[in-house]
């Protein structure tokens, strides 16, 4: 299973907004990569930031995989990729 750039972005924005207790629609959601830091993601609430790690950006697939997909998220191998032409993705395998 493959994750879109903007299936990842839905992701963050499922669980920063569960987290937050808003809707997910009021979550903007920003993704980055960088040889230092890996990949990683700024997310936006009524003006405030939080950032997230590779690790976080992780745990806010799982979530989304759990809850959204319906699929089992603790037993996934999840792989993140960045592609020039679909940017960041996630590569899934059970």
């Amino acid at each position: 299973m493959t994750l879109s750039e903007q299936e990842i972005i839905n992701a963050i924005c499922y669980f920063h907004a569960k987290f937050k207790q808003v809707k997910p629609t009021d979550v903007e959601v920003e993704l980055m990569y960088d040889d230092a830091a890996g990949y990683t993601a700024e997310a936006y609430v009524n003006g405030q930031m939080e950032f997230y790690n590779t690790v976080n950006f992780i745990t806010a697939i799982r979530l989304y995989i759990e809850e959204v997909v319906n699929r089992d998220a603790i037993s996934a191998r999840i792989m993140l990729e960045l592609h020039e032409d679909e940017g960041i993705i996630a590569k899934i395998e059970w």
